[in-house]
């Protein structure tokens, strides 16, 4: 059992208890003789290639092997042993399901679960040879054209059936033997490595949702209400959501499959994306903050006024960039909260001047205002430099103030004004050459779209932008 215990340690997650219990079904296999007139086989799911690994072959004692070579160590195809993959999948049981051999010879598969710890680990496969007749005979095409009558009886029952034509459907006897089936079913069978004709078969080796065909029944005859069954279940790596219709009259169960699979990977693709989107914000975020921690490095170093001034500002910028940032980085939309957009600046300004500064900081935003994160960067930048401007500008060195941010929305019009009780200014006379003004001012108009008016008295200064809420989705169409 040395080669089955390195199989399942390179190729398969199995833990040293489930390689035991393997080992102990093959040694009660050697010493059985139910099986002596089959090649029987263990197989193991590896998680190398996400197919069936054969990790213990048993030749039949009284007739000739169906294998000329060792085939341990190799996979058992999905698209020709269907039934090994969907017992380890399922933990049904597969009986007299076709298959081809690993050397391409026509076989019929009985197989059967290993569990342990109510877990299956592997499987048991019972093999026997058919003839190339017979194996022929089985693929040639079923005639579909009594599957339109039996959905027209069915389209009374339950009317959005007529709308599921495009998905497989199977129609099954009381016996559980399939009747009918169509086009689209015998596709998806195929997928999956079927290499029996569909019709004939029995619903406990179709089955796709680890049912059984009597447990089905069972969930039919205790329901309450008369209505069909419905699942959404995984199969191997397929999505599939299954309705089920048991009609009474006709003593029939029509089992629909819808193929999800497209779907549900591009939403696992949709949400990888968001999810690395979040990851970049997060890390321009701290790169970011690696930046302003270098600045104010120079900042304490330098003796120039001046040149602390205009790091101290460069620090305030960069801090409203990475906040939002570390804010898209915690949310999958593209869409944020103006109020938590403005209260990052703010908070921003709280600790940058904290001991320097008594100006209060007050924030009348309604919380209802959403905008999109191209514009949520844009809002910051503005609304950082026009409450640094009341911060530098808007009050004498030891006086008290207050400055407050008010944002609404009217007609998709968004209004955002920055309010201050300080000395006011000459508005004609400010500089056009005012780093901070051009930021203002260009932000405003080429990223926003928008309008931006500033008004001054001795009572204090008022700024104030507007801009239309959709304005970067017009811009992009």
């Amino acid at each position: 059992m040395l080669a089955m215990a390195e199989l399942c340690q390179e190729f398969t997650n199995l833990t040293s208890g489930d390689v035991e219990e393997l080992a102990r079904t093959a040694n009660y296999l050697e010493g059985s003789r139910l099986y002596n007139g089959s090649d029987v086989f263990i197989d193991v799911f590896n998680d190398m290639t996400r197919e069936a690994l054969v990790v213990y072959h048993k030749p039949p004692k009284d007739d000739p092997s169906l294998y000329q070579e060792n085939v341990v160590g190799q996979d058992a195809l999905l698209k020709n042993e269907p039934g090994v993959m969907r017992t380890l999948q399922t933990s049904l049981n597969t009986v007299g399901l076709q298959a081809l051999s690993q050397e391409g010879r026509p076989i019929r598969q009985d197989i059967y679960p290993i569990r342990n710890e109510q877990r299956t680990i592997g499987v048991i496969i019972l093999e026997t040879a058919i003839s190339p007749a017979e194996f022929e005979a089985k693929q040639r095409p079923t005639s579909y054209t009594g599957v339109a009558d039996v959905l027209e009886t069915l389209h009374s029952v339950d009317g959005s059936v007529v709308d599921q034509l495009p998905e497989a459907i199977l129609v099954y006897d009381e016996a559980g033997k399939l009747l009918l089936t169509n086009q689209v079913a015998a596709h998806l069978y195929k997928k999956l490595g079927y290499q029996d004709q569909l019709v004939g078969m029995s619903y406990d080796n179709l089955s796709l949702d680890y049912t059984t065909f009597e447990y089905t029944l069972y969930q039919f005859a205790h329901r309450q209400e008369e209505r069909p069954l419905a699942l959404e279940t995984t199969y191997l790596d397929y999505y599939f959501f299954i309705k089920k219709i048991w009609i009474e009259e006709e003593r029939k169960l029509v089992v629909i499959i819808q193929d999800n699979t497209n779907v549900k990977t591009k939403e696992a693709e949709i949400i990888s994306k968001s999810v690395a989107i979040q990851e970049i914000h997060h890390r321009v975020k701290n790169n970011l903050q690696s930046v302003v921690s270098l600045l104010r490095i120079q900042e304490r170093r330098t003796e120039s006024a001046e040149a602390k001034k205009v790091l101290r500002e460069s620090v305030a910028r960069i801090m409203a960039i990475a906040a939002t940032h570390e804010l898209l980085s915690k949310q999958v939309e593209d869409q944020v909260s103006l109020s938590q957009t403005l209260e990052m600046v703010l908070g921003n300004f709280r600790s940058i001047f904290r001991n320097s500064r008594e100006i209060e900081v007050v924030m009348e935003v309604d919380p209802a205002i959403i905008i999109t994160s191209e514009q949520m960067v844009t809002i910051s930048l503005i609304v950082n430099e026009l409450v640094q401007n009341v911060f530098d500008h808007a009050f004498s060195p030891q006086q008290m103030g207050m400055v407050k941010i008010i944002g609404k929305m009217k007609n998709d019009v968004i209004t955002v004004s920055v309010q201050d009780d300080g000395n006011g200014f000459d508005v004609k006379q400010v500089p056009g050459t005012s780093l901070g003004l051009m930021i203002v001012t260009s932000y405003v108009k080429d990223k926003l779209k928008g309008k931006i008016k500033t008004e001054s008295n001795k009572q204090g200064t008022t700024t104030c932008f507007c801009f239309e809420k959709n304005t970067s989705d017009a811009v992009r169409r």
